[in-house]
């Protein structure tokens, strides 16, 4: 087998240093466009190939950070298909047909976590790193994100209640994490979040103030950190208008969560004014399950999410929220591992970036 081409083949071959095809591959919107392809050719014609994890080891880094993240991939159609009854259907080389019909369209639309995500993937893009995304069942958790530690420089972490706390604790002694949308405290970790307390306490003042509303119903899980922290804040703002300050969310009554407090308020002909919610999927779940009901929005009723996901502008009506910096909130989280991969000694640090309030259709609000 005929040697491997080097940087430095690539390199003699274009012209230029080893500096250049390096900048090239690793950072190439840092390079001229005439150099770039001059390397590019070069490289191609050499049949070479640059080896991030030689590049890496040689500074005593792999040149790769980790991101563990939920599963976002939705399971395939036919996964429901037996091996006999695939075998059978190939045999016979027949076409299915799917009804589709259309009543989950927003979730074809990048939600919250994909684009964080695809922050953290843009700027290491432009940073020259590598990016390792994994994630687990609750039963392997500790498991996988141990084993992506072992590959990368730094790991950024979204909440996941199956990690024990010592295990990222354990992690955070040998390398950066950054933990994404979680309780910032002392415990070794950075932390990135966003305000989500004065996000939900300005939206919750608009539909007080602007709109006159003095029934609202905050519906949404208490499972995360964000949700406690909009509630509160939601809370907060019912406190100072003089209002009721209620001590839970709307309660989950049936299977269903979104449509059993739908069923119950219509139940009760207790409707109220505006359905706050921790979230704009929720807020579209719950759209939609109103528009079941026959209950028109903004008319009969208003409702609000959080997040900014792009569903929220294309739904109609279109949904009034707060939008929060998810593509900054990614490339922020990089910032941070990098800058604690240069200083091993340095102290953890936190990060909580502003949001904004956007209003739209579902509040009564007209298109801006």
């Amino acid at each position: 087998m005929a040697k491997a081409p080097t940087v430095y083949d690539v390199a003699e071959r274009a012209g230029v240093s080893i500096a250049t095809v390096s900048m090239t591959f690793r950072r190439p919107h840092k390079v001229k466009e005439e150099t770039r392809k001059i390397v590019e050719a070069a490289a191609e014609a050499l049949n070479y190939v640059p080896s991030a994890s030689a590049r890496g080891l040689a500074h005593g880094h792999t040149g790769a950070l980790g991101l563990y993240s939920y599963d976002i991939f939705l399971p395939e159609p036919d996964e429901s298909l037996g091996s006999k009854a695939a075998g059978s259907a190939r045999s016979r080389a027949k076409v299915s047909v799917v009804r589709d019909d259309g009543d989950d369209d927003y979730r074809r639309f990048p939600l919250y976590v994909h684009e964080v995500q695809r922050g953290v993937e843009l700027e290491c893009w432009q940073r020259g790193y590598a990016l390792l995304i994994g994630g687990a069942t609750h039963a392997d958790s500790a498991t996988r994100v141990t084993d992506i530690v072992g590959r990368v420089d730094g790991l950024a972490v979204f909440p996941d209640h199956s990690i024990p706390a010592e295990v990222l604790e354990r992690i955070a002694r040998r390398k950066p994490v950054v933990a994404v949308s979680q309780r910032p405290q002392d415990d070794g970790l950075s932390h990135v979040s966003i305000d989500n307390r004065g996000g939900m306490r300005a939206m919750t003042e608009h539909l007080v103030v602007e709109h006159g509303m003095r029934d609202l119903l905050f519906v949404g899980y208490m499972n995360t950190f964000d949700a406690q922290e909009r509630f509160a804040g939601f809370r907060a703002a019912l406190r100072a208008a003089g209002l009721r300050v209620p001590s839970k969310p709307a309660q989950l009554i049936g299977e269903n969560y979104v449509e059993s407090v739908v069923a119950d308020v219509l139940a009760r002909d207790a409707l109220p004014e505006a359905f706050v919610c921790v979230s704009d999927e929720i807020a579209l779940d719950l759209m939609k399950v109103l528009a079941d009901h026959g209950v028109r929005v903004p008319e009969q009723v208003a409702v609000t999410g959080f997040d900014g996901v792009v569903a929220g502008r294309v739904v109609r009506p279109s949904l009034t929220t707060v939008r929060q910096p998810m593509q900054a909130m990614g490339r922020v989280v990089v910032d941070i591992l990098l800058e604690r991969i240069a200083d091993p000694a340095g102290q953890p640090i936190t990060r909580r970036l502003p949001v904004q309030v956007v209003l739209r259709e579902s509040c009564g609000c007209s298109r801006p």
